[in-house]
């Protein structure tokens, strides 16, 4: 109960903060990239005895900021209630669980961004989902000792099936990034001014 009701106490900070931030020209952008997140997550791959899917974690911060919590959100919630996925307790840790590290390293990366070439934008953006993903790996195994001793044990495999997820994300994302720096400029969240 702490995990479930701490998660859905940050969760809610970072889905108000998100949801005050939001542009209400950046609505579309937002829905897009939600509805995109709800999609490709919905697809479980084995590994070993766990699963993963997508998360997108790292695309959905660079291009959002803190919208990312308000997406990923809808994404988790529709998901929880068509078709059973995650569940409605958990839905706050899961949030927080991957929206929480695109944000921050998407917050740390994007000035960067702003100042590079587009092949160096894709390159930093593959490096920003890379450890999103591994970020998300993080909170999991964390939320999992928090809740109970006997999830410890399996810790280590849950942990491992994220490494492979990771490496495709950031060729996904590295890949967008890199393609929209060259073709459409203008849709990506740095300021258009910036000289690469």
């Amino acid at each position: 109960m702490p995990v479930i009701a701490g998660g859905a106490a940050v969760a809610a900070a970072g889905i108000a903060i998100g949801l005050k931030a939001l542009d209400e020209r950046e609505i579309p952008k937002t829905a897009i990239l939600a509805a995109t997140f709800f999609v490709v997550s919905l697809f479980a791959v084995p590994i070993g005895p766990s699963s993963v899917h997508l998360l997108l974690g790292g695309l959905v911060g660079l291009f959002l900021g803190v919208g990312a919590f308000p997406a990923i959100f809808v994404g988790l919630l529709l998901q929880a209630v068509m078709f059973g996925f995650g569940g409605l307790t958990s839905l706050g840790v899961d949030t927080v669980n991957m929206a929480l590290p695109g944000v921050a390293l998407a917050a740390l990366a994007r000035p960067l961004m702003a100042r590079t070439a587009p092949a160096t934008r894709g390159l930093i953006g593959a490096t920003v989902a890379a450890l999103a993903v591994l970020g998300t790996a993080g909170g999991v195994t964390l939320a999992l000792a928090l809740s109970s001793a006997d999830y410890v044990p399996a810790l280590k495999i849950v942990a491992l099936t994220y490494v492979p997820l990771a490496a495709v994300e950031a060729v996904i994302t590295g890949f967008a990034i890199a393609f929209l720096a060259r073709v459409k400029p203008e849709i990506l969240p740095w300021p258009k001014e910036a000289r690469p």
